[in-house]
Formats: C-alpha cells, sequence, structure tokens
C-alpha cells in the first residue's frame, strides 16, 4: 500500500521556486497514484488568488499546474482560515474549491499523513 503524502507549500507563487516545485512534486506524485493532499498555508495561499499577472513580475504562471491537480488526481486540497485571514482573502475569490481548516483541523489534518513535506 502507498503511504499518504501532504505537500504543504508556503511560498508565494512569485517568490521564488518553491511554489512551483511543491505543485511539480504533488502532479508527479498524482501521476503514480500516490494518495496526495496539498496544503497551500502562509504566504502560500497567494498561489490560489485568481487573475494573477505573473508577467508583471517576470515569473511563469502557475495557473495551469493548478488546474492540472484534480487531473492527476489530487482532489484533496486544503488552506488554512487564518492565511487566508491574515491575508485578507476569500474563499469565494479562490481558483480552486479547497477545504477551509482553522488550526484545530491542521493539526488533525498532519495526523492523517505518513510523509509531510514542506516547501
Amino acid at each position: 500500500m502507498s503511504k499518504s503524502l501532504l505537500i504543504i507549500t508556503r511560498q508565494a507563487p512569485w517568490s521564488g521556486p518553491n511554489a512551483r516545485e511543491a505543485l511539480d512534486i504533488a502532479l508527479a506524485g498524482g501521476a503514480f497514484d500516490l494518495p496526495i493532499g496539498l496544503l497551500f498555508l502562509d504566504d502560500g495561499v497567494f498561489q490560489l488568488a485568481g487573475n494573477q499577472h505573473s508577467a508583471a513580475v517576470q515569473q511563469k504562471d502557475l495557473t495551469a499546474n493548478l488546474q492540472a491537480l484534480p487531473l492527476f488526481g489530487i482532489e484533496s486540497l486544503y488552506v488554512s482560515s487564518r492565511s487566508l485571514s491574515e491575508r485578507g482573502m476569500q474563499l469565494d475569490g479562490l481558483s480552486l474549491p479547497v477545504q477551509n481548516l482553522d488550526d484545530a483541523g491542521l493539526s488533525q489534518l498532519l495526523d492523517q499523513y505518513d510523509q509531510v513535506i514542506t516547501l
């Protein structure tokens, strides 16, 4: 049986390679039918913002990668309610359907996965 993997992405899409690397790991694992969850935490919630203009900061757009997640069987998507609130973001403005978790929910989520990677 495959071990489950939770990937925690904490970086904004334009702040370096970590956001893209987290999505690449998720997509690669999904291609091999691994049970994968993806948690958007801290500035990682900015990856879910709609209408990003990545060209303005000379970065590649991650929207296509995010939209491909369900195609690779990655449907366990989570977001920290605290991270959203601290950044003035709302669930209805996100580009993907995600499960909104409070701090207690985040703790329970971490216990559900065999392995956790943070980028």
